[in-house]
């Protein structure tokens, strides 16, 4: 039998045929070229000219976009280094190759950082406002008393004090007593001591990020009130300067307490511990005043006086004993307005922007303290002060602390000053306390932020 090539397909030989030699049987070449798969046949499909589309606008480059030019925003830069030495000192806080906008100290440059709602720098026309408030208030305490002074004489002696100036007041020798050793350092200490606790309660606003802290929060009431209650009950007769002296030290000791003990609970919770410390603290110290109180029963009279506050006591000895710290307790709340405005905006943002905030807290709450402490040393427990007028001063000239807190010291003053003279003139000859006078006016006015703050909350 012939062999079979591989390369072509048989027919199906004759069964009849077993030789193979039927015309049947062939060899018939496979066309690859007309067969598809499996054996079927190619279709040849017509190939369909497509007609060119002209598309200029793909052939043509894109216009080029007119450039625009910003005006580059002048910010003072730092050193990379200083940066990153400076960032190094600060715990948990690493940003290396980052470079502040606002240059060295922010809070000193004034780059950078934000501003609170109302106005945030002080305008002349309200510091003169405030100025003339305060100085209408001193004269009128000048001027006004139960020993009935003729008012050109007075306004001669007080110029005739001023340097350069010499002018016959024709007041006699008891007249001049009266005015420049009652009236005079009077009006001066309910300014002074009106000025320090309205600053104060401010600065604590500040810190808390809450419009009704005290600048009694934090233990410095009670603490005054025991170092004077103990004097009095102690030493027989007149204390004299002892009782102020007290005073000082027992509020400047309750807030340290209120600190220490704060200090204990850690400072995860940061404001909020304070503030509990300060409750605790203020809590055992009225007990242990009540205790004095109840050990010396004679001297209740002596006690509450005192603790009911008055400027009746005041010369110009008491001044000069606390004028110093409050100059600095006032310079250093001054020059920490911008900083509490950074801090209000929270602590997280504030060390975003390179602000210690448990630093400056500290800060503003010595220099706080400081101011309530010299309050309380010789005037007693006046109250309202530090919350009323820090509050109208945010209604009238807005939030912003380099605004609130010098116009606190100046609005103070000179409230203090109206009530002390109306609490001298109200029963004349005698005297209303002064704490009392202030409470008046308190509480009337909280009434009414609460009608208005409940009238906010439904509209």
């Amino acid at each position: 039998m012939k062999p079979r090539s591989r390369r072509s397909r048989d027919v199906p030989a004759d069964p009849h045929d077993p030789a193979g030699t039927s015309p049947d049987v062939r060899e018939q070449p496979q066309d690859v070229s007309e067969t598809s798969g499996r054996g079927r046949p190619k279709v040849e499909r017509p190939e369909v000219e497509r007609p060119e589309v002209e598309r200029p606008e793909f052939e043509q480059p894109m216009a080029k976009r007119p450039e625009v030019k910003r005006p580059k925003v002048g910010r003072p830069e730092i050193e990379q280094a200083e940066f990153e030495q400076r960032a190094s000192k600060r715990p948990g806080v690493k940003r290396p190759g980052v470079k502040r906008p606002w240059g060295k100290r922010p809070w000193v440059m004034g780059k950078g950082l934000p501003q609170t709602a109302g106005q945030a720098r002080l305008r002349p026309v309200s510091l003169a406002v405030a100025v003339a408030l305060l100085a209408a208030a001193l004269l009128a305490g000048v001027l006004v008393g139960s020993a009935g002074l003729p008012v050109g004489g007075v306004l001669k002696a007080l110029a005739g004090r001023l340097p350069f100036v010499h002018i016959d007041s024709g007041l006699s020798v008891i007249d001049e007593n009266i005015l420049f050793e009652l009236r005079v350092p009077r009006a001066l200490m309910a300014a002074l001591v009106g000025g320090m606790l309205a600053m104060a309660g401010a600065g604590y606003q500040g810190v808390f990020r809450n419009p009704l802290a005290d600048p009694y929060l934090l233990g410095a009431a009670a603490g005054a009130g025991v170092g004077a209650t103990l004097v009095i009950v102690v030493v027989p007769g007149d204390p004299g300067y002892a009782v102020p002296l007290a005073a000082f030290v027992g509020a400047i000791s309750g807030v340290f307490l209120a600190y220490v003990l704060g200090g204990t609970a850690g400072s995860g919770n940061g404001a909020a511990t304070l503030v509990l410390a300060g409750v605790a603290v203020s809590s055992f110290l009225a007990a242990v005043q009540t205790f004095l109180q109840q050990v010396k029963t004679e001297e209740l009279q002596r006690i509450f006086s005192w603790l009911l506050g008055g400027v009746g006591s005041a010369d110009w000895h008491q001044l000069a004993l606390i004028a110093p710290y409050s100059l600095v307790s006032t310079a250093v709340l001054l020059a920490h307005g911008r900083l509490l405005d950074v801090l209000s905006v929270g602590d997280e943002e504030a060390a975003s922007l390179g602000l210690s905030a448990s630093r400056v807290r500290m800060t503003v709450l010595v220099a706080a303290s400081l101011a309530t402490a010299c309050a309380v040393a010789v005037s007693g427990l006046i109250g309202f002060v530090g919350i009323v007028v820090p509050h109208l001063v945010r209604r009238l000239a807005g939030g912003s602390y380099r605004v609130v807190l010098p116009l606190s010291l100046l609005g103070g003053a000179a409230f203090l000053a109206v009530a002390d003279l109306a609490a001298r003139t109200v029963i004349a000859p005698a005297e209303v306390p002064l704490g009392v006078v202030t409470a008046f006016v308190g509480g009337p006015f909280f009434v009414a932020v609460l009608r208005a703050s409940r009238r906010q909350v439904e509209t």
